[in-house]
């Protein structure tokens, strides 16, 4: 009888998840992984479950571009290094040292870690920079920050190319400027500007907390939707800070320019990619137009 009860709660999730699956077949997802998504938790769980969850949006016709991060990884590796890390309004100030251990870390080892974990489950996973074939083109950020860049424009035709033979492009953020110097760029600006640019339904940030609160820390104070006006008044608060002032700032201007939608979610979590987007209830913070 448990066994049979077990069938019947698993023939409901499915049927749950058909309207979803229906609604959003051929649409374009962004999907950002942050490092703190990866480092709170065991690694190698986190990567395994997050690739059975891309990998599971693409199956059912879904179009899937990962952009990831990895400050928590970069910030690991400067320690080891004996290279202090400094952080202004939420963006590491980078000096040519410190660009050269984020390359290290996003091109070396974060990314194909990721598109590795992808292609054990299928083959379509394609490593990328933001450097490569003139996905994204930048400029110093400027101030105090050196090398830290800031996304001048995104020409999609990369991403469309592999999206249309059904792959999944995993992209680094690291770009170039006109002059070819390279930048370390701030990984939610990154997937904000390429939504915007793929015209998404969906941004997708995974990171280490469950959503947006209106009332940092208290948990009870997690917002389960809101809107763009909303969330622009929630950036002045004491709430809002640190690391997650540019994903509020890059979910507002996807949205501003056609993306569907910006959902921040616990990538800790198991499977909450799957959670967010085929169930009604939906676990992280829903942010619309």
């Amino acid at each position: 009888m448990v066994e049979f009860n077990d069938a019947l709660l698993k023939s409901g999730v499915l049927i749950e998840a058909l309207t979803y699956i229906r609604r959003f077949h051929g649409a374009t997802f962004v999907i950002k992984y942050g490092g703190n998504a990866i480092s709170d938790s065991d690694e190698k769980d986190a990567l395994v479950s997050f690739a059975k969850d891309v990998v599971t949006l693409s199956s059912v016709g879904i179009r899937v571009v990962v952009v990831h991060g990895g400050g928590p990884q970069i910030g690991e590796m400067l320690g080891r290094l004996g290279i202090a890390s400094q952080f202004v309004g939420g963006l590491r100030v980078t000096d040519l040292a410190t660009l050269e251990v984020a390359r290290m870390v996003l091109l070396g080892k974060i990314n194909p870690e990721i598109v590795g974990a992808i292609n054990q489950l299928a083959p379509v996973a394609v490593g990328l920079s933001g450097g490569d074939a003139g996905l994204i083109n930048v400029s110093a950020a400027g101030g105090d920050l050196g090398f830290v860049g800031q996304v001048e424009s995104v020409d999609p035709q990369l991403l469309l190319k592999l999206l249309n033979e059904g792959l999944i492009p995993v992209v680094a953020t690291v770009a170039l400027d006109d002059s070819g110097q390279a930048y370390n760029i701030n990984a939610d600006t990154v997937a904000g500007a390429i939504a915007g640019a793929l015209r998404a339904e969906k941004l997708i940030y995974l990171t280490n907390v469950e959503g947006i609160y209106s009332n940092y820390p208290d948990l009870s104070s997690l917002i389960r939707r809101t809107d763009s006006v909303e969330l622009a008044k929630l950036l002045g608060s004491p709430s809002i800070a640190d690391g997650m002032i540019p994903k509020l700032k890059s979910c507002l201007g996807a949205l501003e320019v056609g993306v569907g939608s910006a959902h921040i979610l616990d990538g800790r979590l198991e499977h909450s990619l799957l959670l967010e987007i085929f169930t009604d209830y939906g676990i992280g913070t829903m942010v619309v137009k």
